[in-house]
């Protein structure tokens, strides 16, 4: 395993589509061990791949019950709302309130290509959103809704 640089803003990758993932390979084993690690050290919930310069539909996550690992996630069903303070390892310094589903339902492959449906709520569910938000070049920032006062 390694660590990954994280991409931060003003670099154009970020604002670009991922490509979906079709060989479910070392490589694609290597990928994900690596953001698992860059994830842990960089002290994170979620990161996309495109936040490690990879335009491939990948995420992982750990909200504190484990790592998912995410392949070609897709959001099938979400409900209610919650509006949170949202951070991003690739939009260091700043912070704002996003308003997101409260519960969200994603369809994803493992490392293996088996489908999986995963369920979160509160804290898990803005983390779906927010990742996969990346895979379609979307940062958090155009989510805000207001900045809090410091």
């Amino acid at each position: 395993m390694g660590y990954r640089k994280i991409v931060t803003v003003g670099d154009p990758i970020l604002k670009k589509r991922s490509r979906t993932v079709t060989s479910f390979d070392l490589k694609l084993a290597a990928l994900l061990d690596d953001m698992k690690e860059t994830l842990v050290r960089e002290q994170g919930c979620g990161l996309a791949a495109v936040q490690v310069g990879v335009l491939r539909r990948v995420v992982v996550m750990n909200c504190g019950d484990g790592f998912i690992e995410l392949v070609n996630p897709e959001i099938i069903s979400s409900e209610g709302r919650q509006e949170q303070e949202e951070g991003c390892l690739s939009v260091p310094n700043e912070r704002g309130i996003t308003l997101r589903p409260s519960v969200v339902k994603v369809k994803a492959q493992d490392r293996n290509g088996r489908w999986r449906i995963y369920k979160g709520a509160d804290l898990k569910a803005r983390c779906f959103c927010h990742e996969i938000d990346h895979l379609d070049g979307i940062l958090f920032t155009s989510r805000i809704i207001r900045r809090e006062k410091p």
